[in-house]
């Protein structure tokens, strides 16, 4: 079974102390690791995580912590959803396959994935002003918005784009 280990910052893991594992798990081969942060809105607790691997992002809202129990199911279907909505194409249960179980660790202090979350907060924050309540924020469009900008990282490609031909690669070699 493939496990994918969602590294914490330090602000996330105090609030999910109970939820975190050791490390002991070899990583997702595919998609590699992900770091996550937290941030609010109208009180509401939302996780902002990139892939280090192709610094794509994924914006998961509302976050409760009853229902960290369920963090797999989450993960993978607002992932599904957000790549639908920027237009690369996988079946729930290739990316399912490919996720498998999550794995919420203690920090691992990777500054580059921490600097690209810090900065990303810096346009969550404007989008938080322009539509003012949790329930007007178009998640999707916001997440499509973050992942349409060029990364000096990966060569200035759009995370989309690195995200897709990640995708890409693997059914093609499954086939």
């Amino acid at each position: 079974m493939n496990y994918t280990q969602i590294y914490t910052t330090r602000k996330l893991e105090k609030t999910i102390q109970k939820s975190i594992v050791e490390k002991n798990e070899i990583e997702n081969k595919i998609l590699g690791e992900w770091v996550a942060t937290i941030f609010y809105m109208d009180r509401k607790k939302c996780w902002l995580i990139i892939n280090k691997l192709t610094t794509y992002l994924l914006i998961l809202p509302d976050i409760k912590t009853s229902e960290l129990k369920y963090i797999t199911k989450l993960f993978t279907e607002t992932l599904h959803s957000q790549l639908k909505n920027d237009g690369i194409a996988i079946d729930y249960g290739t990316l399912s396959g490919i996720i498998g179980e999550i794995k919420l660790c203690e920090t691992n202090n990777d500054r580059s994935a921490n600097s690209s979350l810090n900065n990303c907060m810096y346009s969550i924050e404007d989008w938080k002003i322009d539509y003012s309540s949790f329930e007007n924020l178009p998640f999707r469009k916001i997440n499509s918005g973050l992942n349409s900008s060029p990364n000096q990282m990966m060569n200035w490609k759009y995370p989309k784009e690195v995200m897709n031909e990640t995708i890409k690669a693997y059914v093609q070699l499954r086939v």
